[in-house]
């Protein structure tokens, strides 16, 4: 696998644009990805029982459609809590797009995100469709734009592609993906697409995404919240020429490792660009009983508020660490923990079987004060290892979010 620039249409017969349609006040606000040819698709979509109408349109059309071309995005507006307008509304930008790209709008996937609870402004999305659709281009540029287009908080735009060789053909892997707050396991206020010059059918496909977003999007978390919005689309569109993968190929593994490769860096973007954040986060569990096990317990260290707040003032507090791994759910020997910081200023241990350990607070603080801090728990339970991912929680998280309407 070789990790290259680009972003969307990295993956041949793709193309991409964003483009400013006036929903939000200045910035661009509407992109369009699409492939020349169809696709096969998968999806994985927001845990939260509130859902937003382009969730429940794209789940139907994963559900029923064999192929999809193209996905529609707004930023700005999440078309959440809109009821029956809302429902249509959705539907009309499907059928838009279809429209201006010669496609049927059941072809079209939709996303939306933004502020909930405030009607589309159809009339600009209506102009914006007509427009974009005149403006796509395959080029690095276009990929960049359409990055841009799919943020509201963020602060940076969030792009990742790789390529490797199959069956003797050059085989592209490239997502871009949104999200900054609202980021908590299980789907986070994340938007992430990707596309690839594979051929693969489109259960495997769903298949291989159920999978990766395990321990990539269901292992980063900024603030506890879960959005009506989160969605993970992947299209397939076999421009590449390669064989159909499937577990039976022999270059199967290989491609599915840079596919999750995808998911992950973009997970990580997500994590470091968190509302407010200082701090990258990175919690690893070993020696826990099982996988799920120790997946259970990183995830609860990386979701704590008290975690969060201990990081972003240097404190070593490592009890907030074995609180939350003991209301974590998951079975586990407190007397048989180590605990350990890890930064580019060294590595301390503060607890040895569960004990506490003098330790150098000065040391300490300066490890917890880069921007790049590991906590490593061992465990003695078992081989079950896991990684997830997190920021700190600052004054200008509060600051960001207290304004986010205005």
């Amino acid at each position: 696998m070789n990790i290259i620039d680009g972003g969307i249409t990295a993956s041949s017969g793709f193309s991409a644009a964003g483009i400013f349609c006036g929903i939000k006040k200045r910035k661009k606000d509407l992109a369009l990805v699409v492939s020349d040819r169809p696709c096969t698709a998968a999806g994985a979509f927001t845990t939260n029982v509130v859902k937003a109408a382009p969730v429940v349109w794209d789940q139907a059309i994963i559900a029923t459609e064999p192929t999809v071309q193209a996905i529609v995005i707004n930023s700005g507006n999440a078309n959440a809590c809109t009821a029956a307008q809302g429902d249509e509304d959705c539907k009309s930008m499907a059928r838009l797009s279809g429209e201006a790209l010669g496609l049927k709008a059941e072809q079209v996937l939709v996303c939306s995100t933004g502020v909930i609870g405030v009607p589309l402004p159809m009339e600009r999305i209506e102009e914006g469709v007509a427009a974009i659709a005149k403006v796509l281009a395959s080029d690095r540029q276009a990929a960049s734009d359409a990055a841009e287009a799919i943020c509201t908080t963020d602060t940076f735009t969030k792009e990742v592609a790789v390529s490797l060789t199959i069956d003797g053909v050059t085989v592209h892997i490239g997502g871009m993906a949104k999200g900054s707050g609202m980021i908590h396991p299980n789907m986070a206020t994340m938007l992430s697409f990707i596309t690839t010059d594979a051929t693969i059918e489109k259960d495997v496909l769903q298949s291989l995404l159920g999978s990766s977003i395990v321990d990539s999007y269901n292992m980063i978390s900024v603030d506890g919240d879960t959005s009506t919005n989160d969605t993970v689309l992947v299209l397939a569109n076999g421009a590449s020429g390669c064989a159909p993968l499937s577990a039976s190929h022999p270059d199967w593994q290989r491609f599915a490792d840079a596919f999750t490769y995808v998911h992950t860096a973009l997970a990580k973007l997500i994590v470091r660009d968190g509302e407010g954040a200082g701090k990258f986060l990175e919690v690893i569990v070993e020696g826990a009983e099982d996988t799920a096990t120790a997946r259970t317990l990183a995830r609860s260290i990386i979701s704590s508020n008290l975690v969060k707040t201990a990081f972003f003032g240097s404190d070593a507090n490592w009890g907030r660490i074995l609180c939350a791994m003991g209301y974590s759910g998951a079975s586990f020997n407190p007397l048989a923990v180590d605990l350990f910081f890890i930064s580019e200023k060294g590595r301390v241990q503060v607890v040895e079987n569960g004990v506490p350990l003098p330790f150098d607070e000065r040391l300490a603080r300066a490890i917890l004060m880069e921007r790049e801090v590991v906590t490593r728990a061992i465990l003695k339970d078992g081989d079950g290892e896991a990684t997830a991912w997190g920021c700190d929680l600052s004054y200008e998280y509060v600051r960001i979010n207290g304004e986010y309407r205005s």
